[in-house]
C-alpha cells in the first residue's frame, strides 16, 4: 500500500526537506520552501515496458537514422540547430499572450508525420477556432483534451505518434502524487514521466511552460535540467515582433536567434531581421543612426533614435527604450569628459526601433552617433552604419565577428561602415562597402561635422 507523507520542496531547485527551512541548503535561495503531500509508490516499475536497463558499450549502441526532424519552420529549425532531434524533450517558455500556443499549433499542423497535440488549457473547440484563424483545418494531427499524465501516456502508447506537444506542463497531474496541478512535485513527476516516455520510444516531445512575474520558468529549477532544450519566447505583447532564443541546447548552439512577426493569421517567420529593424526615410532626419549588432552568431542592423533637447524643468532626464540606462549615462560621461559636450542641462531620450532590447556593446558607436547627430542637428546619411564599442577613455574598441556585420550591412545596401581602427586585420577583401576606421570618439565628431 502506498505511503503518504508531507515534505517541503524548494520552488527554485526542487530540493526536498522533511522540515521547513528559511534557506534552501541546495541552491541557497531564501523563502522558497513550500509544503506538499508526497506519495511514494514502491510498486511502480522503473521503465514503462517493465524491463530493466543494462550497461552497454558505445559501439553496441545503434545509431539513429535521420535524427533531425524538419519542423517546416526555418526560424525554429535554426534555433534548434537544424531541426528537432528524435527522442528529445523541449521546454518552450514565455509570457502569457506572447504566442507559445500559436507557434506550437502551427508546427503541429504542418507536420507530415503522426502528431499528437495535448491541451490542458483550451478545449478542442477553442483549438479549432485558432486553427481556422491560422488557415489550416486539414491536417493529420490528432488533438486530445486531457490533464492526467497516465491517460496521456496511455493514448500515446495506443496512437504511437512521432511528435507530441503538451500545452502546458503546469496543467498536468499524476495519480502518484497527491497534490494539485502546477505544484513542484507534480511538475517534477509529470516531466520525469514524459522524459522517460520520450527516451524509450524515440518520440519528440515539446512542453509549453509558464513563467513567473520575475521572467523565469515556473516550477522547480530541476525542470530545466531534465529537458534537453529550453527555448524562451520573448517580446512585448504590445509589439508585433517576437524573438525565440535557446537558453539550453544539448544538440546545438545557444547562440542562434529566431525572429517572428505576429499577424492576423499567426506567427510569420522573419528571415531577415534587418528589414524590420531599419526604416527608410524620404527626408534626412537628425538623431538617427544605424548600428550593426549581433545576437549570438546572427548579425542584424538596427536603427537607433536619439533626441537631445533643453531640460524644461531644470533637471535633465535620461530615458532609454531597449537600451541599458546605465550604459547610456556612461556614454554621455565620455562625451562630456573627452569631447567637451555639455549635456548636463539637456534631456536625452534614446530608442531602439522595433521594440528590441539590445545588450550588444557594439551598438555604442551608433548610440553616440545618434546623440551627436541630434545635438548638432546634423543628419547622418542613411547609407552609413556603425559597429564599435566605446571605452571609458574615449577609445573605440573592436567588436567580434566584424566580417559578418560588414556583409550584413553590404547586403542591406549600405555604402559605408565605421569600425575600430585596431583588431580588425582580417576584414573581407571582396566587399564593395567602404570601411572607415576610427581610433577615438573625437574622430567620430570630426567625421560628422565634416561629413567625410
Amino acid at each position: 500500500m502506498a505511503k503518504t507523507k508531507t515534505a517541503y520542496f524548494c520552488r527554485a531547485c526542487g530540493a526536498e526537506s522533511p522540515k521547513w527551512l528559511g534557506r534552501c541548503p541546495a541552491c541557497g535561495e531564501w523563502n522558497t520552501m513550500v509544503e506538499e503531500p508526497v506519495t511514494k509508490n514502491t510498486g511502480r516499475p522503473s521503465r514503462t515496458d517493465g524491463t530493466t536497463a543494462v550497461p552497454r558499450h558505445l559501439d553496441e549502441v545503434e545509431e539513429l537514422q535521420g535524427t533531425r526532424i524538419d519542423l517546416h519552420n526555418a526560424e525554429l529549425n535554426r534555433v534548434l540547430g537544424g531541426g528537432m532531434v528524435k527522442g528529445s524533450l523541449i521546454l518552450l517558455g514565455g509570457e502569457p499572450g506572447i504566442g507559445k500556443s500559436t507557434l506550437a499549433l502551427q508546427v503541429a499542423l504542418k507536420m507530415e508525420g503522426k502528431t499528437l497535440y495535448v491541451s490542458g488549457e483550451e478545449s478542442l473547440q477553442q483549438i479549432k477556432m485558432r486553427a481556422a484563424r491560422i488557415g489550416r483545418l486539414q491536417s493529420p494531427c490528432w488533438f486530445l483534451n486531457e490533464t492526467s499524465l497516465e491517460d496521456i501516456l496511455q493514448q500515446c502508447n495506443n496512437l504511437q505518434p512521432e511528435f507530441v506537444i503538451i500545452d502546458s506542463i503546469q496543467t498536468l497531474n499524476s495519480a502518484h502524487i497527491d497534490s494539485s496541478a502546477g505544484s513542484v512535485s507534480q511538475i517534477r513527476e509529470c516531466a520525469a514521466g514524459l522524459l522517460q516516455y520520450a527516451k524509450q520510444t524515440g518520440t519528440s516531445v515539446i512542453l509549453i511552460g509558464h513563467i513567473t512575474k520575475d521572467g523565469i520558468l515556473a516550477g522547480p529549477k530541476i525542470l530545466e535540467h531534465i529537458v534537453d532544450v529550453v527555448l524562451q519566447f520573448e517580446g512585448d505583447n504590445r509589439q508585433i515582433y517576437r524573438v525565440l532564443r535557446a537558453l539550453k541546447n544539448r544538440f546545438g548552439s545557444t547562440s542562434e536567434l529566431g525572429v517572428f512577426e505576429m499577424i492576423d493569421t499567426g506567427l510569420r517567420e522573419v528571415p531577415n531581421p534587418s528589414e524590420i529593424l531599419i526604416q527608410t526615410h524620404a527626408d534626412n532626419l537628425s538623431g538617427v543612426a544605424v548600428g550593426a549588432g549581433m545576437d549570438g552568431i546572427r548579425p542584424f542592423l538596427i536603427e537607433v533614435q536619439a533626441l537631445v533637447s533643453s531640460a524644461v524643468y531644470g533637471t535633465s532626464q535620461r530615458s532609454c527604450t531597449g537600451f541599458d540606462g546605465r550604459r547610456l549615462n556612461m556614454l554621455l560621461a565620455v562625451l562630456e569628459k573627452r569631447i567637451g559636450f555639455k549635456l548636463a542641462s539637456q534631456d536625452v531620450f534614446l530608442n531602439m526601433v522595433g521594440g528590441m532590447k539590445i545588450d550588444d556593446p557594439s551598438i555604442d558607436l551608433a548610440v553616440l552617433a545618434a546623440i551627436l547627430s541630434s545635438s548638432l542637428d546634423l543628419s547622418i546619411p542613411y547609407t552609413w552604419c556603425f559597429a564599435g564599442e566605446i571605452g571609458l577613455s574615449g577609445e573605440i574598441r573592436p567588436v567580434s565577428r566584424i566580417g559578418q556585420r560588414i556583409r550584413e550591412a553590404e547586403k542591406a545596401g549600405f555604402t559605408k561602415i565605421f569600425v575600430a581602427s585596431s583588431g580588425h586585420e582580417n576584414l573581407p577583401a571582396d566587399t564593395s562597402i567602404q570601411v572607415v576606421r576610427l581610433r577615438r570618439v573625437e574622430e567620430l565628431v570630426k567625421g560628422l561635422k565634416g561629413m567625410l
